[in-house]
């Protein structure tokens, strides 16, 4: 039972801390930061559990719900799946244990912190489309109330349009699972027997009608460009820990979803759309450098690097998803690419949303122009933030760098033209970097942060944390392509 544990201890601790009062900021905090670790803990058991040359779902827990549809809890793990949420886990640690300012309501925001850890997790965890479903509809509960209760700037509104965008998005969802489901014989939810069965397959109306609203529900929350335009003020109104859960867990919904139910279960009508994914793909990354590079706001510049980002990943799966050209090797080159940029982006883009939050604690604005010359002023600070830098422009030895070659190689093998125009978005984001760093610590020290803190010892282990993976992954990358590479063999070879 490590996985259902794995959701209902985050479950309970919520539970706890919203219905016992009397709880202190400084406890309320501890107790978050103490439970959010037991779900990862349970995740690392299940990683050496994990037979990398068994069965492509493992650790299965099931109990039906209602038999006569085909509806049940279904929880089980392959290896994309293990490592999105070992990251997932880490990364609720860390935005529990990060500082922030609570306003006075510690206990309530640490208990949607780990009700929004239950729910995403869920979504990650789920072998049944409906169960899938519910998860990833609560996540926009958490993810609003977290906003609206404790950001800046105009958190309600921001707060609203995140809520209405995925969640229109989310009734494409349920049409699309409806129509699969429907189409299923017998009529299941069961994820597995739906990739068995591929229920849709030879194509027709019906196909094309479920592939197009699976694929708009899950572009809409990844996001890509044009359907991109709720993350921006999301990110810059809510709480930086807030915001690298965004960013690093919530986004990859998206992806992960992509991989798990079209592509997976619908194998020959994602075919026939991988083209036309593929080219969106390559708009949202040179869409979301270009205006990253113009962007004069840390935590801006930051988001729309995730438009980018995610355009990677989006890549590597449409390539993947082309079975009419590319070599078996090649696309499965592309989805083990996109399955380590999921990683990596958590861990980097987690990383650096909380060193944006740590420069608005100390100077109350994401401004570039309000900094500068800070690098011998806070030596960790600049230090922690060149890393995460360099991760994310894809420096080699970085786990950036493993996730982009390995995407890039595969785009390769299937549509080269496209990758070639895609390597343009690596110059932009590399200049975008450049320029962020030389604001922020280069050139003469403003007076005012002159007496200006250095990171705080949880901040700073906290990050150290997060970034020492990105190291090892870079140095390492074995310890996490052994888990996935069976994985995307079963999908790749299968489809």
């Amino acid at each position: 039972m490590i996985l259902t544990a794995a959701l209902a201890v985050p479950l309970l601790g919520a539970l706890a801390l919203a219905f016992w009062p009397g709880w202190s900021q400084s406890a309320a905090r501890i107790w978050a930061v103490g439970i959010s670790l037991v779900p990862l803990a349970l995740l690392t058991i299940a990683w050496w559990r994990f037979d990398t040359s068994g069965a492509m779902f493992q650790l299965v827990e099931e109990v039906n719900w209602v038999p006569s549809l085909g509806m049940g809890f279904r929880l089980g793990l392959d290896g994309i799946a293990l490592a999105i949420a070992a990251m997932s886990a880490l990364l609720f640690a860390a935005a529990a244990a990060y500082p922030v300012d609570t306003r006075g309501s510690a206990r309530q925001y640490y208990a949607w912190i780990l009700f929004l850890e239950m729910a995403s997790l869920g979504v990650f965890l789920a072998l049944d489309l409906l169960l899938f479903y519910v998860f990833f509809d609560l996540t926009l509960v958490g993810m609003y109330f977290l906003i609206a209760g404790w950001g800046h700037g105009k958190p309600q509104y921001a707060a609203l349009k995140f809520f209405i965008y995925t969640l229109f998005g989310s009734l494409f969802l349920l049409l699309a699972i409806l129509g699969l489901y429907l189409s299923a014989d017998p009529l299941t939810f069961d994820m597995r027997e739906l990739i068995a069965q591929q229920p849709l397959a030879g194509g027709g109306t019906i196909a094309s009608v479920v592939m197009a609203a699976f694929l708009l529900g899950f572009i809409i929350k990844t996001p890509l460009a044009p359907f991109h335009t709720w993350l921006p003020s999301a990110h810059v109104d809510a709480p930086a820990p807030v915001s690298a859960i965004l960013a690093g867990v919530l986004l990859k919904m998206g992806t992960y979803g992509l991989i798990r139910i079209p592509y997976s279960m619908m194998a020959e009508t994602f075919t026939k759309w991988s083209l036309p994914l593929a080219i969106l793909a390559l708009v949202s990354i040179l869409y979301g450098a270009l205006v990253a590079l113009g962007q004069k706001d840390i935590k801006r510049r930051i988001a729309y690097t995730s438009i980018n980002h995610m355009g990677y990943a989006v890549l590597g799966i449409a390539a993947a998803g082309a079975l009419l050209s590319g070599s078996e090797a090649a696309r499965s080159m592309a989805l083990m690419g996109a399955t380590i940029e999921m990683v990596a982006h958590g861990l980097i883009t987690g990383a650096l949303f909380l060193i944006a939050g740590s420069f608005w604690q100390r100077g109350e604005t994401y401004e570039f122009s309000a900094y500068g010359g800070l690098s011998g002023r806070t030596p960790k600070l600049a230090n922690l933030t060149t890393l995460a830098a360099f991760a994310s422009l894809g420096l080699p030895g970085l786990a950036g760098f493993v996730a982009e070659f390995h995407i890039f190689v595969g785009t390769f093998g299937v549509y080269p033209w496209l990758a070639a125009i895609a390597l343009l978005g690596l110059l932009i984001t590399a200049a975008l970097f450049l320029r962020m760093l030389q604001s922020l610590f280069f050139g003469p020290l403003p007076e005012r942060w002159k007496t200006m803190p250095d990171l705080s010892a949880t901040e700073f282990t906290v990050l150290g944390i997060l970034l020492l993976l990105v190291v090892v992954i870079g140095v390492y990358p074995a310890v996490l392509i052994d888990l996935i590479e069976t994985s995307t063999g079963w999908l790749v070879g299968g489809s």
